[in-house]
């Protein structure tokens, strides 16, 4: 057995689910720098789409689960944690997946096989790929496997974002368009001036945040939104 045909067997073992088709798993393990481009080569991309889906239904069932009295903007926050790229990294650098990866050998020789964005799609590839053989429940079980740790460490984890990243990913989420800010005042001598901004999101009430600079003033305002919509 070659070296990555082992990789292949134990990263099966940790998934804990043994694949019947195997053209699909090796699909879902092939990164699309595989015959440089050619068309007949069948890479992971769209199974990263898929599962990416199915990754997000099942996070948001979890989710939705443990935190029964959650707001829409809560849950939004921390499925967007769940599902991010890092966090498919995270699952896949702990299934050992890279050496089990198909790749070309330029992309190896220039580290592609341990970036986090590699990983990450073809952790989607692979959930994708146990849906499509096995159904919901597979992915279900292979979700509640690996992502599990994820979940109990985002319940202790503080958010310490950007007030204003976190509230367009909120207004994102909302189906809202992204969040305006406008100076209102700006007072106070030129080395010690006071900002006061306005925030906005359609649909909702608008909100003031006030800093020795636009951009502190900006994150006060954002801040202002979603502590008063019970998002932090």
């Amino acid at each position: 057995m070659n070296t990555r045909a082992a990789a292949v067997q134990e990263l099966e073992r940790k998934l804990g689910y043994e694949f019947k088709d195997r053209a699909l798993f090796e699909r879902a393990l092939t990164h699309a720098s595989v015959g440089e481009g050619a068309v007949s080569v069948a890479n992971n991309e769209v199974l990263e789409f898929v599962g990416d889906r199915v990754l997000g239904l099942l996070a948001a069932e979890a989710l939705s689960a443990r935190y029964p009295k959650a707001t829409e903007g809560e849950l939004a926050r921390r499925l967007n944690r769940m599902v991010s790229r890092k966090a498919c990294a995270q699952v896949a650098e702990a299934i050992d997946a890279g050496p089990a990866l198909r790749m070309s050998g330029s992309a190896t020789k220039v580290g592609a096989r341990e970036r986090a964005s590699v990983l990450g799609g073809a952790c989607e590839a692979i959930i994708a790929a146990v849906y499509q053989e096995g159904g919901l429940e597979a992915a279900r079980a292979l979700f509640d496997r690996h992502w599990g740790a994820l979940l109990d460490a985002d319940e202790h984890t503080p958010d310490r974002r950007d007030p204003k990243t976190a509230l367009q990913e909120w207004a994102h989420a909302a189906g809202r368009t992204f969040p305006a800010y406008q100076v209102i005042s700006c007072t106070g001598p030129d080395h010690a001036p006071i900002f006061i901004v306005e925030a906005s999101v359609a649909g909702f009430d608008p909100a003031n945040g006030q800093g020795t600079s636009r951009r502190e003033a900006e994150k006060a305002a954002a801040l202002a939104i979603l502590t008063r919509e019970g998002v932090v």
